[in-house]
């Protein structure tokens, strides 16, 4: 019986550690808020799923939606600011 073997090398990713970067780390630190906030409105919403929401529900979700406008605007005026600071 003749073995088989590959004509061409293993084509293989580079070993990954499974650990972000220092790059990634900043970037998740600098969007925390927003992922919060969106949880947050994540978590309104699906207390009304089985049941209609009251005034009380409707007030937890717009307040959710407002800190998550809010977080996604101090985002964007970071970068902005950034990208401003760094065209100068």
């Amino acid at each position: 019986m003749e073995h088989i073997a590959a004509l061409q090398v293993t084509v293989t990713a580079p070993p990954v550690d499974g650990e972000p970067s220092d790059a990634e780390l900043d970037a998740i630190e600098r969007e925390l808020p927003l992922i919060l906030a969106e949880v947050d409105l994540l978590d309104a919403q699906i207390m009304t799923i089985d049941r209609p929401a009251n005034e009380l529900d409707e007030r937890r979700i717009r307040r959710a939606r407002n800190r998550v406008m809010a977080a996604r605007r101090d985002i964007a005026n970071r970068e902005a600011t950034k990208l401003a600071g760094d065209a100068a």
